[in-house]
């Protein structure tokens, strides 16, 4: 693997544990808002990190609709991910 996808791949990882130790602890206060943020910078690291192994161009956008749209020529697979307008 080369060394950029490890790096988004990492990354996407430590987003997920964050998101699931937050998801689990026992607080007084709501913690959705950063679970959920936790759990979308964790899937825009997996789609930038498919683009990398592709080779495609790695845009510096958080749209994960977009970032989707641009994988799935090579994953058409995915467009069950893509919501429906």
């Amino acid at each position: 693997m080369k060394p950029e996808i490890k790096e988004w791949v990492n990354c996407a990882e430590e987003d997920f544990e964050a998101a699931s130790a937050l998801f689990r602890r026992r607080s007084k206060r709501s913690t959705t808002n950063v679970v959920c943020f936790h759990c979308q910078q964790c899937v825009e690291k997996y789609l930038k990190a498919r683009l990398a192994e592709v080779d495609l161009n790695i845009p510096k956008v958080h749209d994960l609709v977009l970032l989707l749209q641009r994988l799935l020529p090579i994953e058409p697979l995915w467009d069950s991910f893509a919501p429906a307008f």
